[in-house]
């Protein structure tokens, strides 16, 4: 896929195993954020065409959730097979998609895939256990569905999240309505048509809020998964609270890094870069917020501002790119605003720090100085490429600099003492500790968000837990029959 995909007409949605028209009027542009060019058009979506979802949804429930789960198990098992022999097209519309570097695209494909088959082998094992009581009565803790599960995806890795969350979803026995963001709908079409599911098993509902909300709010739908934004998180929360049923949420972070003393500048300077800068800084986890001891700060920042220039920046189909651009125009303005206020309030950019010329949303990898705690780039999730770093006197100060915000998805540090390292797994208020080393943590082990950065499992064998429901059943034998 060389050139930009142009589609006229609007995409439609994927309802009971046909392609339909929305009811809605208005068109949404999908735009390609390296370029600005149109790639595409999906519907809005309407409360119409997420009770049409919904509804095939609730149809398919019952044969689906009786079927065997090794069946599940194989139709998912085949869906990875028909998903692999296109990563590469996946990938290139992904990248055009969100601007994301085509090998990092392509191990989000590669990883998505690999999570369907992962639920595909431990669907069939879950959990399931009888218990044997006395006097010939027998009790079961039966995993059963939860009934139609309302899939709300972002855009900054949108196969990755929806492929694990589909296939643990439908190896539970659920059926599925999959709401992928309208930043980045192509490339999640073109995967649930590779995937060919049975009819109204898994539906595709194109559109923004206009499409979402109604669909969160049906009374048809047994949970919702979002993956997302505090904001938005909340109002699910709140509306699933009314009607009593379970919402799955992963939100927004603001996820610290302390570099202690006695590290390796360099060492320590590449994995802050790393966990800055990748995808443009545009990941849940992002390192958006450095604590360094004094000891180490001047050597660490003069080797992150090296590493922070030496970036190849550009279009993500382009051959060495290591860093594509924001998603949208307004993403940028919220990244541009959090830098600004910041030197206002007297923070110093060492480098990058404006948005760069010409098509396209980028903006440079960015270092800044002289932070505090109450500003906004300390303090809310900036999702973008910049690193702020503060100049602590102590690791003790780090820690209790690293737990003043209001997220708590992941934390990072860097240090060779045993006894802060087992501090920082103790003491650090996050769902993912992570030692000497910022990437990590899943899909082997799932994790808790803290605070406002959700709640539930939302990968790992545990979310299996969250998709089915438990049953205790007992049986006993049946006394005597009638005589005749």
């Amino acid at each position: 896929m060389n050139t930009v995909l142009e589609i006229t007409e609007p995409q439609r949605h994927l309802i009971g195993g046909e392609r339909r028209e929305s009811s809605a009027d208005e068109a949404i542009e999908v735009l390609n954020p390296a370029t600005g060019e149109v790639l595409g058009r999906i519907p809005a979506g309407t409360e119409a065409d997420a009770d049409a979802a919904v509804t095939a949804a609730r149809a398919a429930l019952p044969e689906w959730s009786a079927r065997p789960v090794a069946e599940r198990s194989a139709f998912l098992k085949q869906a990875a097979r028909l998903l692999r022999d296109r990563v590469d097209e996946l990938a290139e519309l992904q990248t055009l998609e969100n601007g994301k570097p085509l090998a990092d695209s392509r191990g989000g494909v590669m990883a998505g895939i690999e999570a369907i088959d992962q639920y595909a082998e431990l669907g069939p094992l879950h959990r399931g256990r009888s218990l044997n009581g006395a006097e010939g009565a027998t009790d079961a803790m039966v995993h059963e569905p939860r009934g139609v599960v309302a899939l709300l995806v972002p855009w900054n890795d949108p196969l990755a999240v929806a492929a694990g969350q589909i296939a643990a979803a439908l190896v539970a026995g659920n059926t599925v309505v999959f709401k992928p963001s309208e930043k980045t709908p192509l490339s999640a079409i073109r995967m649930v048509e590779l995937m060919e599911p049975p009819a109204g098993v898994l539906n595709l509902l194109l559109g923004d809020s206009r499409a979402g909300r109604p669909l969160v709010a049906h009374q048809g739908v047994n949970l919702v998964m979002h993956t997302g934004s505090v904001e938005t998180g909340r109002e699910i929360a709140r509306v699933c609270a009314e009607q009593m049923k379970k919402a799955l949420l992963e939100l927004g972070g603001n996820d610290p890094l302390i570099v202690d003393d006695g590290v390796d500048p360099d060492w320590a300077a590449e994995q802050a870069a790393s966990g800055a800068f990748a995808n443009a800084g545009q990941i849940c986890t992002s390192v958006e917020r450095i604590y360094v001891h004094e000891a180490v700060a001047e050597p660490f920042i003069d080797a992150l501002v090296r590493k922070a220039e030496a970036l190849a920046v550009g279009n993500g189909m382009d051959a060495g790119v290591e860093m594509g651009p924001l998603i949208d125009e307004g993403q940028r303005e919220v990244v541009h605003r959090h830098v600004s206020e910041a030197v206002g309030a007297g923070a110093r950019v060492l480098t990058g720090g404006e948005p760069a010329e010409g098509p396209g949303t980028f903006y440079p990898p960015t270092v800044l100085v002289d932070v505090s705690d109450n500003m906004a780039l300390m303090r809310d999730e900036t999702f973008g490429p910049v690193a702020p770093v503060m100049v602590v006197p102590s690791f003790e100060a780090a820690l209790e600099a690293a737990n003043s915000g209001r997220y708590g998805l992941a934390a990072s540090v860097l240090t060779p003492s045993e006894e802060h390292a087992r501090r920082a797994c103790r003491e650090l208020e996050a769902g993912t500790v992570k030692v000497n080393a910022v990437w990590g943590g899943a899909p082997g082990g799932a994790a808790h968000p803290r605070k406002s950065s959700g709640s539930g499992f939302g990968y790992g064998p545990e979310l299996l837990d969250e998709l089915t429901c438990t049953k205790v059943v007992h049986m006993e034998t049946a006394g005597p029959l009638l005589s005749a």
